[in-house]
């Protein structure tokens, strides 16, 4: 589990055969699980300065590969001592998304996504979401994107002030509102005549409860 915020700013040494290694100040034991831009990735080998890990051909498959060049964010997964300061992240990137605009309004800078329409029941108002490793608020969804407001804290302490128009990004959604879409969703194609009073009761403490 992660938190989507950064720890540090790693640079990519070199990414070849699914291998990719990084320089980095982070501590790394092999085994350990980080997350390259928002991906939850394996360690398995440490050398002085950095580590590498592992890609598996589905993760290749979601991820903005193009991406592993240059500077990447960089997420320890999370101890249980530690504070949740962003919110529960998995580092599974569910697909990637393209930067249509960005545009900058009263010092802050609106990111504007374009996403596949079938993401949009996972996306909400206000809702959570990460974006290349990074937890961040949704602000306006429509038809076929969703927007961010950065502010200047987050621009200056990540490489988000580096970002392009036409760059795809790592998305992950919320980890609570997938289960409980994915739950209730299932419930759904069933016929109304065969949900049993418990399905039902479920369902309702499901929709209430989030």
């Amino acid at each position: 589990m992660f938190s989507g915020l950064v720890r540090d700013i790693g640079e990519v040494i070199s990414f070849s055969k699914e291998i990719l290694s990084i320089k980095s100040t982070l501590k790394a034991s092999l085994g350990d699980s980080i997350a390259v831009n928002g991906a939850c990735l394996t360690v398995i080998k440490v050398f002085d300065g950095g580590f590498s890990v592992l890609l598996s051909g589905a993760t290749s498959s979601l991820i903005a590969v193009e991406n592993l060049k240059g500077k990447v964010h960089l997420e320890p997964a999370l101890k249980l001592s530690d504070g949740l300061h962003g919110h529960i992240v998995q580092g599974h990137i569910d697909f990637s998304g393209t930067l249509d605009s960005i545009t900058k309004h009263n010092g802050d800078t609106v990111f504007k996504i374009g996403i596949n329409k079938a993401a949009l029941p996972l996306i909400y108002h206000k809702g959570s979401i990460t974006v290349d490793g990074i937890s961040l608020t949704v602000g306006d969804v429509k038809d076929a994107y969703f927007t961010l407001v950065l502010i200047p804290h987050t621009m200056e302490n990540t490489l988000f002030h580096t970002y392009s128009q036409g760059r795809r990004v790592n998305i992950e959604t919320d980890m609570i509102a997938r289960s409980v879409y994915n739950v209730i969703k299932g419930m759904e194609s069933k016929k109304d005549s065969k949900l049993s009073k418990d399905d039902w009761l479920i369902k309702d403490m499901l929709t209430l409860g989030y």
